[in-house]
């Protein structure tokens, strides 16, 4: 598969971590607007938000190592950067609309740095760390540790894109560089491992295109539904039960 083919494998992938958002956020809802009693902080559903966001985290890496083997063939040097970095910023600005959109929803607890923010930065920074291949698993090792030891230390409000942020800080959705861009490195190194020169190192079979469809279809569109899901999902909770979300 050569250009700007897609891998239905990672397709897939990126498609389940989106329906393991879909459904993490309708449990949320309903547990932050008291329709149902679940507790989503803690417990299963707490590490089901960890692993869909580590999902996801772990393809883009994966995507980005694919897309970078395929451009060196084409674009070098500063164009090549600037590739990543106009990408980035896109996904960055997409970000601060959910910023804009929950200050004006939530007040308290609004993003400021969640995980479309993440990935902004991770792609911006992404040149930095091509150059790495399969060691950026090792870096991604060490952003994970360091970001469990800087959780643990209190800071300005400044700092709360590396993980320190002050006592009193809480979000709906909070996903800063340390440990959270390890996962990214880690995803780039798989990548370079089992795509190199962005190509499959082996022969998978075949996956049934009509049967994975509705969910390939959600990974092409995952920038989309990541901005427009939320909303969906508060009007049809108010449509069904009335309650004072909107």
């Amino acid at each position: 598969m050569r250009g700007t083919a897609r891998y239905p494998e990672i397709d897939l992938l990126r498609g389940i971590a989106i329906m393991m958002m879909i459904i993490f956020h309708s449990l949320f809802d309903l547990s932050f607007f008291r329709i149902m009693q679940i507790d989503v902080s803690d417990g299963f559903w707490r590490y089901f938000a960890y692993a869909t966001a580590s999902l996801f985290l772990l393809v883009v890496g994966v995507s980005l190592a694919i897309s970078h083997a395929r451009a060196v063939s084409r674009l070098h040097g500063r164009a090549l950067t600037v590739k990543f970095l106009v990408r980035g910023a896109g996904i960055f600005c997409c970000g601060l609309l959910v910023t804009i959109a929950t200050w004006w929803y939530l007040q308290e607890g609004f993003v400021i740095f969640g995980i479309l923010h993440l990935i902004g930065v991770a792609v911006m920074l992404s040149p930095l760390f091509f150059r790495f291949r399969t060691w950026n698993a090792v870096i991604g090792v060490v952003f994970i540790v360091l970001g469990w030891i800087l959780a643990t230390i209190p800071g300005p409000m400044g700092l709360l894109v590396f993980g320190i942020h002050p006592l009193t800080f809480w979000s709906v959705d909070y996903t800063p560089i340390f440990p959270w861009m390890g996962l990214v490195l880690i995803g780039m190194a798989a990548g370079e491992f089992a795509y190199p020169g962005g190509e499959r190192r082996w022969t998978l079979p075949k996956l049934p295109e009509r049967s994975i469809a509705p969910v390939t279809f959600l990974s092409r569109h995952s920038l989309v539904i990541y901005l427009v899901h939320q909303p969906v999902i508060l009007l049809l909770l108010y449509l069904a039960t009335g309650a004072p979300i909107l």
